[in-house]
């Protein structure tokens, strides 16, 4: 929301503790109006469906349903609340896993107040906002994933295989492929990764997470 209009935000919050401390803050802003808490996922969506929020701010870790279960409902019901995650977990596979259920804010339980409000006015203005370590770790993680050569499904075969300690012979017999084409993929594999040996190409995709 823009202007002086008000910003309506619901709160779901599994600990009573903070979740008191952060709807203190919320009703602390003259810009925000506090329309409803709850301390589990099924009375939240149940809520959020009725009051129509413009921001939700919901705990990853709710009992009933949890904060992930409650952002698929509201997808579901197509309402337009837009969401907020605060989650002590923030590994990286939750972090996608969210934004593409459609949450436009995630944050950690360490971040302050301020910042969280300060997340959910830019929410309401259409933002998305991300932890900064989070988002940084993210965009790390995506470089790296840039830096990775793109293998043929068979090329990524005949890699694991060459992980495993096999001959270009038992790779084809394996594979119910010739020698000389096994080789042929592993001369592109090399290139690929830029290396001379065998060895060097399995550093390498371990390096990268290629390969465990």
């Amino acid at each position: 929301m823009q202007g002086s209009a008000t910003t309506t935000v619901y709160i779901a919050e599994d600990h009573p503790v903070f979740l008191d401390a952060v709807a203190r803050a919320v009703r602390a802003r003259p810009d925000f109006e506090l329309v409803g808490t709850a301390g589990d996922g099924g009375t939240a969506i149940e809520e959020i469906r009725v009051v129509k929020p413009a921001v939700a701010l919901l705990d990853q870790r709710l009992p009933v349903l949890d904060g992930v279960e409650v952002v698929r409902a509201i997808g579901r019901d197509g309402l337009a609340t837009r969401v907020v995650m605060l989650s002590a977990d923030d590994s990286s596979s939750l972090v996608y896993d969210v934004l593409k259920l459609g949450v436009a804010g995630f944050l950690t339980k360490a971040a302050n107040m301020s910042d969280i409000c300060d997340a959910v006015a830019a929410v309401a203005r259409g933002e998305t906002v991300l932890d900064p370590e989070v988002q940084s770790r993210l965009v790390h993680e995506l470089r790296e994933r840039d830096e990775r050569p793109v293998l043929t499904n068979r090329e990524a075969e005949v890699l694991r295989l060459i992980a495993e300690g096999l001959s270009a012979p038992k790779i084809g017999a394996r594979l119910f492929i010739s020698s000389s084409t096994v080789k042929t993929h592993v001369k592109s594999i090399l290139e690929k990764f830029g290396v001379n040996d065998r060895a060097a190409a399995v550093a390498e995709a371990m390096r990268r997470g290629l390969i465990d």
